[in-house]
């Protein structure tokens, strides 16, 4: 499967709104919006995202849209955050396409969060270089409850 960046298109936020629908998804993820399913906030994200100095990017696997990935905050502080469509978990989607993203985005370090029990999402951080560091507990939106998150940093090599 080939897996690409490109910058995102309108067309592709009906894509990207579908995928924050998925209630499994939204769980594993556990750090979301207060509510996935209002459309105008969702609008309004990502006009905000494209509008700013924040990385964004459409990933495509085979020329579909499958997901999305970002760098974005201040600088010093800049985090990388993915989605990418349940359907294509476990087949080296992510991991390619943070890697292409981190490769666009040279600045250092960055750092990325996940809940404690997202070992895929652990995993493609790690795979691409980011390594665990503090551990706290935050308010997960989609789980309706404080969990304990990691927070990762990926540093100059």
């Amino acid at each position: 499967m080939r897996v690409a960046l490109r910058e995102v298109h309108d067309s592709d936020l009906p894509v990207f709104f579908r995928h924050f629908q998925d209630p499994e998804a939204l769980r594993m993820a556990a750090f979301t919006p207060e509510d996935p399913a209002d459309h105008a906030a969702f609008e309004a994200r990502w006009k905000r995202i494209r509008s700013s100095a924040d990385v964004a990017r459409t990933i495509l696997a085979d020329g579909d849209v499958v997901g999305n990935a970002a760098v974005y905050g201040e600088p010093g502080e800049r985090e990388v955050t993915y989605w990418v469509d349940r359907a294509y978990w476990g087949r080296g989607v992510a991991t390619a396409a943070l890697r292409a993203l981190l490769a666009e985005v040279p600045e250092r370090p960055l750092y990325a969060r996940a809940a404690a029990d997202n070992a895929g999402s652990l995993r493609v951080l790690e795979k691409c270089g980011f390594r665990p560091g503090v551990r706290a507990r935050a308010f997960a939106q989609a789980r309706g409850e404080e969990i304990e998150e990691i927070v990762l940093t990926l540093s100059r090599s």
